[in-house]
């Protein structure tokens, strides 16, 4: 059962054509009525084709922004998209690393059209020092097979490394997202204990620019909602279905998700 009043943040990069990143997860929050803040950590130049340009704000600007949120404003869970370099890891470390609100890690390496966000550097540190903290991680498979150095291919696959990675790094909890493969849309969850599965039927479309942002932010929204980490999970997965499946059909590559999905068809909005 959820609480009232919920706030989340977020802490990520931009997608100016609203699909991705931190303007997707202000979207979600919203949707599902969480009181929404974000953190920009870089300005990405993108669309549903691809990346053109990114620029990476100021160290210390990013971190005046958190403290300017954790020094004022109730923040009940919060998440992490893109953050591309180890310096920025440092910084959003310090100030996060004795919160005790959840923390949802979407590892975010590449996009949806291929590029690379992050570089190789980030993506150890990201491992090593931001997993610990963290309530739940949720890679897709290329993202967890960098991660765990496996090869996934089949359901089994996706529960062997989500404990992995739950084992190796020290997160408490690991959603694996079979996106990648054939068949249902199958998701792993590990939380250290056991194994969890989420299924719905796989939507048959190319629109899928910003998937990840929507469901790590729709998890961190639940979360901080006071759900459990079952609920949340099972919650977001089928918010993110949803979205999949009332999509734009919207510029010239992969189109993003329709945040306002859950909304068509009731009466008076």
């Amino acid at each position: 059962m959820g609480q009232d009043f919920s706030s989340a943040l977020t802490i990520a990069g931009t997608d100016p054509t609203g699909g991705a990143g931190i303007q997707a997860d202000l979207k979600t929050f919203q949707e599902l009525k969480t009181y929404g803040m974000s953190i920009i950590t870089s300005v990405v130049a993108q669309n549903t084709l691809g990346v053109q340009a990114v620029h990476h704000l100021p160290l210390d600007m990013i971190k005046k922004q958190i403290e300017s949120v954790f020094s004022d404003v109730p923040v009940y869970a919060f998440k992490t998209g893109m953050i591309a370099n180890v310096e920025m890891m440092k910084v959003i470390k310090d100030i996060i690393r004795d919160e005790r609100i959840p923390f949802v890690i979407d590892p975010v390496m590449v996009a949806t059209s291929g590029d690379a966000l992050i570089d190789e550097e980030a993506r150890g540190f990201l491992q090593e020092e931001l997993f610990p903290l963290s309530t739940i991680v949720t890679p897709n498979i290329p993202e967890a097979q960098f991660i765990t150095g496996m090869e996934i291919k089949t359901i089994k696959d996706m529960k062997k490394s989500a404990k992995q990675i739950v084992n190796q790094t020290g997160t408490k909890s690991a959603l694996v997202k079979g996106g990648h493969l054939t068949g249902d849309a199958i998701d792993v969850l590990y939380d250290g204990e056991q194994f969890y599965t989420f299924t719905e039927k796989r939507i048959n479309t190319k629109n899928t620019h910003g998937t990840g942002c929507t469901l790590s932010a729709a998890i961190t929204a639940y979360l901080s909602k006071g759900f459990t980490l079952i609920e949340a999970v099972e919650k977001g997965k089928g918010y993110v279905t949803k979205a999949i499946k009332k999509s734009f059909n919207i510029g010239a590559g992969s189109g993003p998700t329709n945040h306002f999905a859950p909304r068509i068809g009731k009466k008076n909005e």
